[in-house]
């Protein structure tokens, strides 16, 4: 017999439970009689409006804040201000693509220098959290012009590793204050006021001066931005630039391996540009140096940019540095304004630099005045590392010593003059010289004597006295540099932290906390 509609029906509404609704019950379907007999199964309306599976929810945005202006230098970048808001979409290398949300680029992508921004929230995005500045630094930048009473900064305690410091200005004159922590990871000035992070501290003192020498103001203004890791993200690992992509604009000077002018790459960024005397080195040679010479980099040292090696003469683009020479800026009008701290801080500068290349295991070979550049207030930075190795003059090595000749014998060790033996302890000595020549504004070492008169004299335990007007403590370090024995010479390292903690060499100068002044 055919199977009646009614079994049909019945049919279908299993068919629907065993292939639709899955682990529903019977409860869930409802059937309705509709016109002609005719049974119609539909889903009940609780399940129809049911919400869909939630999505999973997306990855946090990788949030960045601006800490310095920086203006675009090609197409690919993006320009910013500081306080500016960036997502990072690409993390990799020493520049980053990113977007900008807030600004004058805002909604836009390119490329951002990586040291250029702090993540969003973190103590690093904070406008005065200045993490390795040292205290002489913090003094200096305090003191500097735009800070008025109140200003102040937090940074990383040299004395006590680990520890932090706050300093402030009070009237013209820098105070210190060691920020200690607690063990339930709080911190205090005054044991009379505890808090649970560096934020709420900087809030609290800013509305109250209770245990310092002053309310707090305004963050310590940033002197300068950091250099860019390369002249922009395509030059980090391709550094033969296009020679037309530069443009000389005036020249600085001429100095032992060529002459210098100011220059501008790709019509967006000041540089300074070496250009060397063709047939005084071999190209090769010279590739071979700059390749390590690249891969130096520090705050205390010239950042080479980029090179330009295949006509001559050979340009070699490196930042600039406004004021140029060391020996100029000491002999011309500068000189004139610097105080004796101001000196002390110059060579401090220089001492920190070598120190670097000291600990990269590299030898710079020719450290004098007219090797180190000058910026802006007062910053120091070594210059031409490594180009006496390969220089020639006259196909004769540049330091054969050799009367005539171009050879620095004022500058050199003894061992180096008689022995052509270069280490970083034959630097030391030159850095005696060069603190000499700052300490006289500029003098020309052993003024009396003729280079054959110095290499005669040295042997026999001859130095410099100690110039007018020169303090015993700074001299006694010039003459430990010039001990006949190079291991009984300073390291650079030692140099530096003596130059530095010259007017303060302990601790008990940071201020009682533990008193209202």
């Amino acid at each position: 017999l055919a199977p009646s509609v009614m079994d049909i029906g019945q049919r279908f509404v299993l068919w629907v439970r065993s292939h639709c609704c899955h682990d529903k019950s019977s409860a869930d379907i409802e059937t309705k009689p509709k016109a002609k007999g005719k049974d119609i199964v539909v889903l009940k309306n609780d399940h129809v409006d049911a919400p869909k599976r939630p999505l999973p929810p997306l990855p946090p945005r990788d949030m960045y804040v601006a800490l310095y202006d920086y203006t675009a230098r090609t197409a690919d970048d993006l320009s910013f201000r500081a306080g500016d808001r960036l997502e990072a979409l690409n993390k990799t290398g020493p520049w980053w693509f990113a977007r900008a949300l807030t600004g004058i680029s805002a909604n836009k992508e390119g490329f951002v220098p990586a040291n250029y921004v702090a993540q969003e929230e973190s103590l690093y995005a904070e406008p005065w959290y200045f993490q390795d500045t040292k205290r002489v630094d913090a003094e200096k930048m305090l003191l500097s012009e735009g800070n008025e009473t109140g200003a102040f900064l937090i940074r990383q305690c040299e004395s006590q590793k680990g520890e932090l410091s706050l300093s402030v200005l009070d009237n013209g004159k820098v105070k210190h204050y060691k920020v200690r922590k607690l063990d339930n990871g709080g911190y205090y000035v005054s044991t009379a006021k505890s808090f649970l992070t560096l934020k709420e501290l900087v809030q609290y003192y800013s509305e109250n001066n209770h245990g310092l020498c002053v309310q707090l103001g305004e963050p310590c203004k940033k002197l300068e931005a950091p250099q860019t890791h390369g002249l922009s993200y395509n030059t980090v690992d391709h550094w033969e630039i296009s020679r037309s992509s530069i443009k000389l604009l005036k020249k600085l000077g001429t100095g032992q391996f060529g002459e210098v002018y100011e220059g501008l790459w790709n019509g967006t960024t000041p540089v300074a540009v070496k250009t060397l005397r063709c047939g005084n080195m071999d190209p090769n040679d010279f590739l071979r140096e700059a390749q390590i010479m690249k891969k130096l980099r520090h705050s205390k040292l010239i950042q080479l940019y980029a090179v330009c090696t295949l006509d001559e003469p050979i340009y070699i683009i490196t930042e600039l540095m406004k004021n140029g020479s060391l020996l100029e800026y000491l002999q011309k009008d500068k000189g004139k304004e610097l105080q004796f701290h101001d000196q002390v801080e110059m060579a401090a500068q220089v001492a920190a630099g070598m120190a670097y290349l000291e600990q990269q295991n590299y030898i710079h070979r020719d450290l004098a005045a007219r090797n180190v550049l000058v910026g802006e207030n007062n910053i120091c930075k070594v210059a031409d590392f490594g180009l006496a190795r390969v220089f020639k003059v006259d196909n004769e090595n540049v330091y054969e010593a050799k009367e005539g000749s171009k050879f620095p014998v004022k500058w050199t060790a003894p061992e180096a003059i008689n022995a052509n033996k270069f280490s970083i302890k034959s630097d030391v000595w030159s850095f005696g010289i060069l603190m000499y020549e700052i300490i006289t504004f500029g003098q020309m070492p052993y003024p009396t004597m003729s280079n054959y008169q110095v290499i005669q004299v040295l042997p026999s335990g001859y130095r410099m006295s100690c110039p007018a007007n020169c303090p015993t403590v700074f001299y006694n370090i010039m003459m430990d540099c010039w001990k006949e024995n190079d291991f009984d010479r300073p390291t650079f390292e030692t140099l530096q932290w003596k130059l530095e903690d010259y007017f303060d060499l302990d601790v008990t100068s940071y201020a009682d906390t533990n008193r209202i002044p």
